[in-house]
Formats: structure tokens, sequence, C-alpha cells
């Protein structure tokens, strides 16, 4: 592996968001490893959403235990494949189904989180409209056509969806404001498209629509937004989902069914076929799924669904091909690796700039299997943030040897080498191998 220097803003970014225990946003390429089989099955979702399919994931696994971060690196794979992105997390004001306005709320934060391979970052809403009119434009100029004819028949099979018509009337409105210079029309349907008209009064005097994507028409507008940014040259939608247990944390009951029967629809849809170039990951703890009072298994359609595969569970293996793919604890030798990447990344890339060597690692997994035990494999979250932590105390006091500090937190006056940590150039060769896939 060739190491490149880490550009400053990247490296702050990567550091200060794992010491402040989130996901960072670039540069995750860095710092991922292990758990390839799980990516190597998301990989296939995304080639599957690619050829006009759809699919379906709930990803679970403890709290620290990586969910966010696995779904970055998959959004990050999404881009590459040419797939628009949007994701969000779950909270109070953010719910699948709700009737007043935590929906249509949830819509809105999707669609500013709307990313693509150019904006990574979001806000790409604008741009792919704009990309939309200059296909049809091109399109207009070969087959001797008007502009307007050319995006009304691309947009003749939106109208056959609910809410088709208004959505393909909302963007020949973008359309006549690009043509007249008027810039409050063009803002008006990009608002409409975010979902930020409350009222239908409102969208019919600026826009002439009916009709307002609301808590109703939420799935709805997400499949209708699949096929729009097909026709504007991607390969289709991913919608990103994180912190799903605040819907395990509704207290009302009827609340809670609602939003699982809202599951159950667009489970049934990916696993049927009914819905094209549309892929959906949901981010969640086990008590979210398994949970038989308040999860989803309290619901009989959904635990028949989402079952798991009980010949999988009798031989000790996992069936990555399961609409619930639980995340594996890494490995020491995977910790390890990570403890590697990160050292690496604190020093901008810079071998000469490590500010411990690898017996410092092994010390500091001793520690960590000592102290924490097992949960440490399942639960990474802790276990980088302590260690940028120490880094933080070499880099302050450069007086301070690294094995003053490790001793003062080992528990047991043991060697780190019976942790049986034998990590040899082969396992760096395999680390290459597992973060393939974000690159």
């Amino acid at each position: 592996m060739v190491n490149k220097r880490i550009r400053v803003k990247e490296r702050d970014a990567i550091i200060q968001s794992l010491k402040s225990g989130v996901t960072p946003k670039i540069g995750i390429q860095h710092i991922q490893v292990g758990r390839s089989k799980e990516l190597e099955a998301l990989y296939s979702d995304i080639e599957k959403i690619c050829e006009g399919g759809s699919a379906f994931r709930l990803i679970i696994g403890d709290y620290g235990s990586g969910k966010t971060f696995f779904l970055s690196v998959v959004r990050s794979i999404a881009l590459e494949k040419k797939l628009v992105t949007v994701n969000a997390d779950l909270s109070p004001d953010r719910r699948l189904h709700a009737s007043s306005g935590q929906a249509r709320n949830l819509y809105s934060e999707l669609m500013r989180n709307l990313s693509t391979r150019n904006k990574p970052d979001g806000n790409a809403l604008s741009s792919i409209v704009e990309k939309f009119i200059a296909e049809a434009c091109k399109d207009a100029d070969l087959k001797q056509d008007s502009v307007s004819n050319i995006i009304h028949n691309r947009l003749s099979q939106l109208s056959e969806l609910v809410g088709g018509y208004d959505f393909a009337k909302v963007i020949e409105a973008y359309w006549t404001g690009h043509e007249q210079d008027n810039e409050q029309l063009k803002v008006n349907a990009i608002r409409w498209l975010r979902a930020e008209y409350a009222t239908k009064t409102d969208a019919r005097k600026d826009l002439g629509v009916r009709s307002i994507i609301s808590d109703a028409s939420f799935y709805d507008s997400l499949k209708l937004m699949s096929l729009f940014v097909c026709q504007a040259g991607y390969q289709g939608l991913l919608v990103n989902l994180d912190e799903m247990v605040n819907l395990y944390k509704l207290n009302s009951t009827q609340a809670r069914t609602s939003n699982y029967e809202q599951i159950l629809r667009i489970l049934n849809d990916c696993l049927q076929g009914s819905a094209e170039n549309l892929g959906f990951l949901f981010g969640g703890t086990p008590e979210f799924l398994l949970d038989p009072r308040k999860g989803l298994y309290s619901y009989d359609a959904l635990q028949s669904r989402l079952a798991a595969n009980t010949f999988a569970q009798k031989m000790g293996v996992i069936d990555y091909s399961s609409p619930a793919l639980h995340l594996a604890s890494l490995t020491p030798e995977e910790l390890f690796i990570l403890l590697k990447n990160l050292r690496h990344v604190y020093a901008s890339g810079e071998a000469e700039n490590y500010l411990v060597p690898d017996d410092a690692l092994k010390s500091f997994l001793y520690h960590c299997s000592q102290t924490i035990g097992d949960a440490y494999f399942r639960t990474p979250r802790n276990t980088i943030k302590a260690f940028l932590d120490m880094l933080a105390v070499m880099e302050q006091n450069a007086s301070i040897e690294w094995s003053h500090l490790v001793q003062r937190i080992i528990v047991e006056e043991e060697k780190p080498s019976d942790l049986d940590l034998e990590i040899s150039d082969q396992d760096e060769s395999t680390s290459d191998d597992l973060t393939s896939f974000s690159l």
C-alpha cells in the first residue's frame, strides 16, 4: 500500500469526528477495516439497484458498534456507482409515518442531504434538476423538437404514479423559470420538491399545482424521486435512514404500529420488485428489531419476513442475503489494523511522524481486553476515542513515554504478547482488500 500525505482539513475532520463519537463525513477510506462480507452483500444490492431493481436492508448493531460508519461506507460506494443518495437520522420530529408533519420533516431533511458524486455533501437537488433540463435540451436538439415536448414526454411515466402529475408539473415550472430567467419560480419549484410547502393553497398560488408533499405521500414521493433521478442520467436512489431506534422509543402503540406498517409496505415493494432503481438502508439496534413487545418483531408480518435463517443459526454462520444484516464484531487483528490506520491519519500520512510504535498498539489493545472485555470488539467507538485521547496527550507532552501512559491503565501485570496478537504483512495486505470497497 502506497502511503499518501493526508490533507490537514481531512485529518482534522476525521480526528475531531471520531473523538466526538460521530462518523466523519470525509476521509472514511483512510480508516475503514473489516466487514468485507457485509460490504460484498451491500455492493451486490447497489448493483441490483443500478440494474433497475430494488433493495431493502436493516443494518443491526449495538450502540457504538459502527452502524453509522458502515452506512457511510456503503453510501460512498453508491455515489461512486452513480447513484443519488439521501440520508437522515430519525428523531421525535422525523418519522416514516405521522399526521402532524413529522414525516414531511423527514422528507425535507432527506432532500437537503441529497447527494451525488460531484456534490457528496448534500444540497444537490437543484443541480439534478438542472442536469435533467440539460439532458432534455440535448435530446431536443437531436430530435429537432421543442424542449417542452421532450420534458413532457420524459415525465409522462411519472404521471402514472401517485402524485406524479403534480411532480411533473413542478419540474415543468422549473423549466419555465429557467427559460424566462424567473429565479423566484425556480426557487418555488425547489421548495415544493423539498416538501417545504405547508399548505396546498400556497403551492397552488405559486406553482399552479393542487397537492404538496405531505405526511401521507412520504414513500410515494421517494418512488417518484427515484424515477426522476434516473431520467436525469443517474442509476437510481439509495435512501439511508439511521437511528431507527427512535421508532422503538415511541410511547404510543398506535404511532409505532403505523410506522412499522410503513416499513412493511417498503419491504414488500422491495422484495416483490414493485419499486424500481430504489434502495433502503435502515440502521437500528438489536432491541429495535428483536423486542417482541415494542420492536419490529412485535408486528407479526414483519417478524415473519425478518426472522433469522434457522439453518444459518444452527450452523453458526451468517446469511448475508437476509433483509436484516447483523454487523459482526471486529476481530483483534482488525482492531490492530484500525489503530494503525488511526495512527497514520494522526501523523497526516507521514510514517516518520508516528507518535507511538506497533508495540504501543498491542499494549493498548491488551489494556482494552483486560478492562473492557469482549465489548471492545463489538463497540469500537470507545476504544477509538480512548486511543485518540492517548495520542493527543503524547502530541502535547513530548516528554511522556507511551509505555508510562499504558502502564498506568493496565490492570494486571501481564505482557502484551499474551494477547496473541501476531500481526503479519499478510494481515496488512488483507486490510487493503477490506478497504477496497470504500475507495
